[in-house]
């Protein structure tokens, strides 16, 4: 536990510290006063309102609509499945910033429901709920279809056999099994709804701002710490509650009932409903998902002479940003891949001690050390970011000026989705093998080697590739520390999009289409490569 405390403490609790020290302190001493002061302003009061409801209706909206889907593709065998499950994991990894410009190709100005009826939802709420459902969806499917699948279906079966109709024995059995997974993944869309940011940002326009929209806008734009401070602690204060709750409908979950293999529990069809069912879902998703990204994909290729590659050319050249950048845009693509290459190692190296330690151990300490790995998920970046220039700016970590600040931050996110993806693994793995090559004079590093190691490989691949993805994807903490020299593909993408022009825009939704590119080519290559088909992250 050593390795992963020492790094959290030093890039993650010293830079959220610092930010809010610097926030409530004046002459050394504590100002407590300010938080009810900002508090109590009714722009403050709704932006918490806002914040909070359209949360909650982005999460009921969300279980509405991928609820079905979980049943799909946990129940159901059909062609072209496990790609398909990858498709709809693809937004999930996609930086914000992208899914929004997705968006704002579909919805805005210029896009497509505004060509063909005139339509325009941006800057309307319905616009953030719906690209909130688009990047949630793979949440809900994979966390409660993954146990849904391992569900025994012939204890509905008895049910039935007993008397009970259809609808009752699913909401006696099943639903009370499934409860724990459905609040968990309810939770974690709350908590990524909650601290939403490239999304609101881009789709709300000024008249919308969440927790983070306005952290950033009080940090960046104003330069009133004071505020930034208070709503950063809110923001902790509410994701601690979310993780706290979430870590007890975890346990539930893992300890509900005994499982069974996934492909016992899966078959065609059966009848006009089943049939009906996937057909919706198929239909869903083909809306939902694919839609938005096949509109970015088709803007990014309509330039201004017809379809073609101009805005793909332009993208390797200064001259054509405009002044936006220092580089050619097309600098962005190597920069974010080798930014996220050395997060991937830091966050592999990181979560994997990390989910050693959690698997050795017990107790209250170590499950508060879990939920400490998950907070950076939910912990305004943007404060972490801020953190970063004004803490790492003296000997021995004078890191201002270096390029490592942007993989540690990417490495941040990185790691919960590592310790998420090789725990599992590892709990698996019987303790008896390694006592046997103790016994055998083998040391620790070698029981590691020998033992783990193998039967965990593929597990880490896996969680390499989640923290590829999502490393490739930070935008809250990268906004603040990408040097102009040396931009990433989501704070490109930003700075396109926030200058005039339909080179500037286009420029924007080619850079857009080679991240979703790369995102979708990581997801597919992990479903090939992953040994847990119960689909869970």
């Amino acid at each position: 536990m050593a390795a992963p405390l020492a790094f959290f403490a030093v890039f993650f609790a010293y830079p959220v510290a610092a930010i809010v020290g610097r926030g409530l302190k004046m002459d050394g001493a504590w100002q407590f006063g300010r938080v009810g002061d900002v508090l109590g302003r009714p722009d403050i009061l709704g932006v918490l309102w806002f914040t909070t409801w359209q949360a909650l209706a982005s999460t009921a909206l969300t279980l509405l609509i991928a609820l079905p889907g979980a049943y799909v593709f946990a129940r159901f065998a059909f062609p072209g499945k496990h790609v398909l499950r990858a498709a709809v994991t693809v937004p999930f990894v996609l930086p914000t910033v992208v899914v929004g410009t997705a968006f704002l190709a579909l919805l805005g100005r210029g896009g497509l429901l505004d060509d063909m009826w005139g339509i325009r939802l941006d800057t309307t709420v319905w616009a953030i709920l719906l690209a909130h459902v688009f990047f949630n969806y793979a949440v809900v499917v994979r966390t409660v279809g993954g146990l849904w699948s391992q569900l025994d279906p012939r204890q509905e079966e008895a049910a039935r056999v007993l008397g009970a109709g259809r609808l009752r024995a699913w909401r006696h059995v099943t639903l009370p099994a499934l409860a724990p997974a459905v609040a968990a993944a309810a939770l974690m869309v709350f908590l990524f709804t909650f601290t939403s940011f490239g999304v609101v940002q881009i789709l709300g326009g000024p008249g919308f701002s969440t927790l983070e929209v306005e952290i950033y806008r009080q940090t960046a734009q104003l330069l009133d710490l004071p505020t930034a401070a208070v709503l950063t602690l809110v923001q902790f204060a509410a994701v601690g509650a979310v993780l706290a709750v979430h870590a007890g409908t975890v346990r539930r979950r893992e300890t509900a009932l005994k499982l069974v293999d996934p492909a016992r529990t899966a078959h065609r069809p059966r009848g006009a409903g089943q049939w009906a069912l996937l057909a919706g879902v198929l239909a869903t998703v083909a809306l939902l998902i694919l839609l938005p990204l096949g509109v970015l994909v088709e803007r990014s290729l309509q330039g201004p002479d017809g379809y073609g590659f101009a805005y793909y050319r332009a993208l390797a050249s200064v001259e054509a940003s405009a002044g936006t950048f220092l580089v050619p845009p097309l600098e962005a693509v190597w920069n974010s891949l080798r930014y996220a290459l050395v997060a991937t190692a830091v966050a592999v190296v990181i979560g994997g001690l990390a989910a050693a330690a959690l698997t050795r151990r017990a107790g209250r300490l170590v499950r508060g050390f879990d939920a400490l790995l998950m907070l950076p998920l939910g912990v305004s970046a943007v404060t972490v970011g801020f953190g970063f220039l004004i803490t790492l700016d003296k000997p021995p970590l004078d890191l201002r000026a270096s390029w490592i600040l942007v993989p540690l931050a990417q490495a941040l996110v990185g790691v919960p989705f590592v310790v998420r993806t090789m725990l599992p693994v590892l709990r698996a793995v019987d303790g008896r093998l390694r006592e046997a090559a103790a016994v055998l004079g083998a040391s620790p590093l070698r029981v590691w080697r020998e033992v783990d190691l193998p039967l965990v490989g593929r597990a880490a691949l896996v969680a390499a590739g989640f923290a590829f993805a999502v490393s490739l994807g930070e935008f809250g903490a990268t906004v603040f520390i990408a040097r102009p020299d040396r931009p990433t593909l989501p704070v490109a993408v930003a700075r396109l999009l926030g200058r005039p022009g339909e080179l500037n825009y286009g420029q924007a939704m080619a850079l857009s289409t080679v991240l979703m590119v790369v995102c979708a080519v990581s997801l597919l290559a992990l479903e090939r490569i992953r040994t847990d088909r119960s689909g869970e992250f």
